[in-house]
């Protein structure tokens, strides 16, 4: 158990430095595209012909995986919160390559993230023990789970169609908010794909069954939803601010629908609630 965790958290660290790079090699390939036509933040899309996005987005891929393959050795609870240290990275390199000045204000923001991340991983909800695809769905369509799925998809929506249009270039807000609660069921759906291939390696063919591939098809689409947006709100905003925001709200989202598609106990969910509070 304890060497499964050291594994994830190890894959976590390591997936938190590519993907705090690769926001930074992003902005500044996002920056090169708006030169020569519209800008991401307007809904161009001239940034997929600029060769810097893509090795931003390599950069992130290779994160990614990191983090794709953590979550199939440890808990949610333990290997988002560490995504903390991603805030580092990318603030600290936009200080010295983006020229954007991380301020008082923005210093106590990353070290309150930080606390609040450790304390987290400290104290977060145990997850079950899963053997295969067929019991992670089940999880997944329990009333209380589709309940915040549904929330999810209504309020994305709300933001996306109203909110976006009008007040997503001056309130942050907006496009964090879209990816990071898009990004708590990607989470999920990246978790049971993780399992899945797991136990097909090991001998358990999980391909044949519907669920995987539905599992699959949720990931694709909010992680194609997350980049859009995630591209808008660094082409709008400093990378100093979206990190941290982006990160704080991501792992408070994830980790609540963890609790709730694993069942923690009442007391688990108070303690966890008051964590978030930091």
């Amino acid at each position: 158990m304890y060497s499964s965790n050291l594994k994830g958290f190890i894959l976590a660290v390591v997936s938190s430095a590519f993907i705090g790079s690769s926001f930074i090699i992003k902005k500044k390939g996002l920056r090169r595209a708006g030169v020569n036509g519209p800008r991401a933040s307007v809904g161009g899309y001239g940034y997929l012909l600029e060769p810097l996005w893509w090795i931003g987005m390599i950069t992130m891929v290779v994160g990614e995986i990191a983090n794709f393959v953590a979550y199939i050795y440890a808990p949610a609870g333990l290997v988002t919160p560490l995504g903390a240290l991603s805030i580092i990275v990318s603030a600290v390199l936009a200080h010295f390559l983006l020229k954007e000045k991380l301020q008082k204000m923005g210093m106590l923001g990353c070290l309150l993230c930080i606390v609040g991340s450790t304390v987290i991983v400290l104290h977060s909800p145990q997850e079950r023990s899963l053997s295969s695809v067929e019991e992670i769905w089940e999880l997944a369509i329990q009333p209380a789970f589709l309940l915040y799925t549904a929330s999810v998809v209504a309020v994305t929506l709300v933001l996306i169609l109203y909110c976006s249009p009008r007040y997503g270039q001056t309130n942050i807000l907006i496009y964090t908010g879209i990816c990071s609660m898009i990004g708590s069921l990607t989470v999920m759906s990246v978790k049971a794909i993780g399992i899945a291939i797991k136990l097909t390696l090991e001998g358990t063919n999980q391909l044949k069954y519907f669920q995987t591939w539905i599992f699959g098809m949720v990931a694709v689409t909010c992680i194609i939803t997350q980049l859009n947006y995630l591209n808008m709100a660094l082409d709008t905003f400093n990378t100093a601010i979206v990190s941290p925001i982006y990160y704080a709200m991501f792992t408070s989202f994830t980790i609540f629908a963890s609790a709730i598609m694993f069942k923690v106990s009442s007391r688990e969910r108070v303690v966890f609630v008051c964590e978030c509070l930091l």
